[in-house]
């Protein structure tokens, strides 16, 4: 078969460039990597390549063989710093050629080179392994020589230190020294000699002022840090009692005053504060609050963080009054400082509400003039919506929330944001269970509901079956005497949208909606998700004042400055008004769907706030962790007999992913345990799989991919990374792993009966009964029970089966057969046997 020197060299796996130089040899043609080569041609050069290795071609064996092994091992060596080591790849290269005895004797100086080439491949084995040591000696000392270095810069740097201090120390003894001595030449007064203006004192003038006498240091010590009492000042002017009676020369010439009492500051301490902030707070220097802290044991540096109990004492110890604050004061502190400017009116906000598949988001879009419905997966809503829509009956803001039973706490959180609930009911389909669930959400809410009876278009359309089961949940129309608007619509054809839009606008005037457009924005997160091109992106719904570009904005346990401010759309905007729903980017984290926002006016605050609230969240979860393990002690000494399937969840929003994290905790059965290791938003990456092998647990993404480094990682390591983008349908998928976990169970089913008609002796089998099979049939190879008055009397197994003087395997339903029952004589006429097997099946949920 003829082939081309690309596909013969893929073939033998050996380089393109080398075969052609082969043929070459061979004496074959071959002009490049697409020429043929024919069957004649592959000959030639099989034996070209035979003769080459010293094979002939009538020979039955080579005349040489030659070997080659190449081996690998990685070796560590000291590196620069102290413990630590680098790997280094070391090569094994070894060569043998085995030559026939008669081709030795006729080539003798072939194998002079063989012993050659193998004497130079040691000596290049030694070398590489005399390089390997010497560099393993000098790595080793260059590491001893730095760690000797650091000690000596250490001991210098100690002994400064202690000079330093002993310095220091010498200085200040010799400054509250007494003087002795007779009184050299009078000091000149101020009368003398007139100072233009008041000059700061020296140090040494501050020196010669100091009291004279035994008390004079006592007195120094009680005033040591700028707080010297009024009688300790009185007691150094006169002297202090030292051996000196009268005064040192006149006192205050630059008119300096030490003060008479310490001023006391009273310091505000949140649950966290930083050690340069605190000290900020009390008048003194950072270093003096680190010197307290190191006394009382804590090592801390400057912007270091430290609790509330610890800066107490602090405080406490330098002499002030320390206030802790609770998380109520701070954020009434943070509620106190936004001014509120004048009310007015605002556009209503409208939650579209209702079972799945009955039109919410057609009815939107018909709305907006939009195709959302169609670009969803599975034609149902995932995540709630925010979107602002300029009718020409006014402004109107919606958000749709998910209809699908896991999103509860969407339809739940999307009842708490709004002013009017839309509840959409199909005509054909009518009251369901979610329907019912949106009514309890916005009766829990205390929002009015406007009733929408959506496909009233369909020929199978029926109104007044959804007023009667509306009526039963109290949902009674203005028209049947309630208080709930009802509005026939279809999403379809437009029909009632108009009604629709008045009764929304007619309920908001009356609810007289108002909001200020003065102040810093506050509202609430709608949705937050993660960006790989753009990082932390957060829909908001603004409910006071004025978003606009650059505010430092605190959204939950996140924080940061806003660098771009967007529409639902994904337009640039300047601002976002009252009811006016807006995409930020610029935060530090994604926040919680459901987190208040509000915009504050320093950096450093928004940054204290989110600090304190994430500790606060951790001691809550650690709390939560502790209660959980103290209540289920119990239910977990048995966690070793259930089966666990461990699931990480990465999704596109953060709504989704609560939603998903709920939906599989509630799979969870007594057999089977669904355990959600972790859940976050973003593309699945190799943090993400490493965690998966850790936890050994399947990896789920949900409207998001793994990428290029986690897919090589996932399938390295053997981890299931399995992608959706509909709920129901990786609900399936985990049911179905859960079955899976289940195993098997071993069930006996009973496949023929016997009923003993007469009871013979044998001398080969003891008794043997006379049977009649009345039901099924009788095997010889499964296991019997002997019944008697229809209670098992004995377990065992036949020793024969007999028709006639035949053995047989089988005897099916209306035959007669002899049985003898293994090692149990005891079978009376009556009796049953009841032949059974064991089926091995597989458990379900």
């Amino acid at each position: 078969m003829s082939q081309t020197v690309k596909q013969l060299a893929e073939q033998v796996r050996t380089p393109v460039d080398r075969l052609l130089e082969q043929l070459k040899d061979a004496g074959v043609s071959a002009s490049g990597p697409d020429a043929i080569v024919s069957d004649e041609d592959k000959l030639r050069l099989l034996t070209h390549l035979r003769k080459s290795h010293g094979k002939e071609a009538g020979e039955a064996q080579p005349a040489r063989i030659t070997l080659k092994r190449r081996s690998q091992e990685e070796l560590k060596v000291p590196a620069g710093a102290p413990g630590k080591s680098a790997t280094v790849n070391v090569e094994y290269r070894k060569k043998r050629t085995y030559v026939q005895r008669g081709a030795m004797e006729e080539q003798p100086a072939a194998a002079k080179a063989v012993e050659s080439q193998a004497e130079i491949l040691a000596a290049r084995l030694r070398a590489e392994e005399e390089a390997r040591r010497k560099a393993e000696e000098e790595a080793r000392r260059a590491s001893e020589e730095e760690a000797a270095a650091r000690r000596r810069a250490e001991e210098e740097a100690r002994r400064a230190a202690e000079a330093e201090s002993l310095r220091q120390q010498e200085q200040a003894e010799a400054e509250v020294e007494p003087v002795v001595a007779a009184p050299a030449v009078a000091k000149p007064t101020a009368e003398a000699k007139p100072r233009v203006r008041p000059a700061e004192p020296s140090r040494r003038e501050l020196a010669e002022e100091k009291p004279r006498g035994p008390g004079a240091k006592a007195t120094q010590n009680r005033g040591r840090g700028g707080r010297l009492a009024g009688a300790d000042m009185e007691a150094a002017r006169r002297g202090g009692g030292g051996r000196r009676g009268k005064p040192q020369g006149k006192q205050q010439r630059h008119g300096f005053e030490m003060p008479t009492a310490p001023v006391v500051h009273e310091v505000t301490i949140p649950e966290t504060i930083t050690v340069a902030d605190l000290a900020a707070k009390m008048a003194v220097k950072a270093v003096d609050v680190v010197k307290v802290l190191f006394g009382m044991g804590v090592m801390a540096t400057i912007n270091q963080a430290i609790d509330q109990d610890t800066a107490t004492l602090v405080v406490e110890e330098m002499g002030h009054i320390a206030k802790p604050l609770t998380e109520s004061d701070l954020e009434a502190e943070l509620l106190a400082g936004i001014p509120e400017g004048a009310l007015k009116p605002r556009p209503p906000i409208i939650t579209v509400m209702g079972h799945v598949d009955h039109g919410k988001t057609s009815l939107l879009d018909y709305i907006r003039r939009a195709k959302v419905a169609a670009g969803e997966a599975g034609g149902i809503t995932q995540h709630i919506g925010a979107y602002h829509v300029e009718t020409p009956k006014g402004v109107i803001t919606f958000l749709d929330t998910p209809g699908h039973e896991a999103f509860t706490a969407m339809r739940a959180r999307g009842a708490k944001l709004t002013d009017i609930v839309i509840l959409v009911v199909a005509a054909d389909d009518g009251v369901m269970p979610t329907t019912r669930e949106a009514i309890t959400h916005a009766k829990a809410a205390g929002v009015p509901l406007v009733v929408a009876v959506n496909k009233i278009d369909k020929p199978q359309a029926d109104p007044d079956r959804v007023r009667n089961e509306l009526v039963q949940l109290s949902v009674i129309p203005e028209d049947w005497g309630g208080d709930t608007q009802f509005v026939n619509v279809s999403a379809k054809t437009g029909q009632g949208i108009d009604d629709l839009l008045d009764a929304i606008l007619i309920q908001a005037e009356v609810m007289e909606l108002k909001a200020s457009e003065e102040g810093p924005a506050r509202g609430t997160v709608v949705e937050s998700t993660l960006d790989k091109g753009r990082g932390p992106v957060a829909t908001v719904l603004v409910r006071g004042g004025t978003l606009r570009k650059g505010d430092i904005v605190l959204a939950g346990t996140e924080y940061g400055r806003v660098r771009a401010l967007l529409d639902e759309n994904g337009k640039p905007i300047e601002s976002a008004g009252p009811s006016i729903p807006a995409v930020i980017l610029g935060l530090s984290g994604t926040p919680n769907a459901g987190d208040d926002f509000l915009v504050m006016d320093e950096e450093r605050k928004a940054r204290e706030m989110a600090m304190h609230r994430q500790a606060k969240a951790r001691e809550g979860k650690l709390a939560t962790q502790q209660a959980t393990k103290l209540e289920n002690l119990f239910d977990q000494m048995k966690e070793g007999e259930t089966a666990t399937l461990n699931v990480l969840v990465k999704a596109d929003v953060q709504g989704s992913a609560e939603a998903i994290r709920d939906a599989l905790v509630k799979l969870s059965t007594d057999d089977v345990k669904v355990n959600v290791v972790a859940s976050a938003v973003g593309g699945i990456t190799e943090s993400d799989v490493n965690l998966a092998v850790a936890s050994n647990a399947v990896v789920i993404g949900f409207n998001v991919r793994a990428d290029g480094g986690a897919r090589r990682l996932a399938e390295a390591q053997g981890v299931q990374v399995r992608y959706y983008s509909i709920i129901y349908e990786m609900l399936d998928d985990v049911r179905q792993a859960m079955t899976g976990l289940l195993g098997t169970e071993m069930h006996e089913r009973i496949i023929g009966t016997a009923e003993v008609r007469d009871v013979f002796r044998s001398p080969k089998f003891g008794a043997v009964a006379g049977c009649r099979v009345v039901e099924g049939t009788v095997k010889r190879g499964n296991p019997i029970r002997v019944l008697r008055d229809n209670v098992v009397i004995y377990t065992g197994e036949l020793e024969s089966l007999r028709r006639f003087k035949d053995d047989v395997q089988e005897v099916r339903e209306g035959f007669e057969c002899g049985i003898a029952v293994k090692n149990y004589n005891d079978v009376r006429p009556g009796d049953q046997i009841e032949c059974y097997e064991r089926v091995e099946v597989a458990r379900t949920l």
